[in-house]
């Protein structure tokens, strides 16, 4: 017997509201998770990540929720399932939740430069960011990943970035970095269609 897909429907405003109240004026957690990674204690180079996600039409979305995850300043997870010989830092959750500016549409993270990380089979990964984006009309969040500009040699090795067969594509993933007020700021814009769509992966 074939069951019928069941219907879908895109996130409402109510997204916000649950995943970052703060930002839609509502204080109802304790503690809520936000775009700030760092601590005062936490380890590693300060970098802020900024920039827009901009639709098929070029439209920036102002209400598009981002996550991102990725390895301490030594390259490794606050998570079990890294098994890296590598130091934890206690300082580091690796882990932020953050809105674009409902203005704007810029969206901003503070959090440090990570580390080089040991991939599968034993392949080394440049220093990268993971990135989970939902908005409207996106039923599904969109996973794609945040390379480095200054890493050059170590992008060029990289096994995922190579794993994009399309060469010209890779450098939708590398934030381009600048500086402000004597603190690198990475710029990562996030195009959902049409020319220099992003690459998001399938996982």
């Amino acid at each position: 017997m074939r069951y019928p897909e069941t219907a879908s429907q895109t996130g409402g405003p109510y997204v916000h509201i649950g995943l970052a109240p703060q930002q839609a004026g509502f204080d109802i957690f304790k503690n809520n998770f936000g775009a700030n990674l760092c601590a005062p204690a936490t380890l590693g180079e300060r970098i802020a990540i900024e920039g827009q996600v901009i639709d098929g039409s070029g439209a920036v979305l102002r209400d598009v929720l981002l996550e991102i995850w990725q390895a301490n300043a030594a390259g490794k997870y606050a998570h079990p399932g890294d098994l890296q010989a590598k130091p934890l830092d206690d300082a580091f959750r690796g882990w932020g939740r953050g809105g674009a500016d409902f203005d704007t549409g810029l969206y901003r993270f503070d959090t440090i430069k990570p580390g080089p990380v040991v991939g599968r089979k034993g392949q080394m990964q440049a220093p990268h960011i993971n990135v989970w984006v939902v908005a409207r009309g996106i039923n599904m969040g969109l996973n794609t990943r945040l390379y480095f500009s200054d890493e050059v040699a170590a992008n060029a090795a990289d096994p995922v970035l190579n794993s994009i067969e399309w060469v010209q594509r890779r450098a939708t993933l590398i934030a381009q970095r600048g500086e402000r007020d004597g603190l690198a700021v990475y710029r990562f814009d996030i195009r959902l269609q049409g020319e220099g769509e992003t690459v998001f992966f399938d996982i």
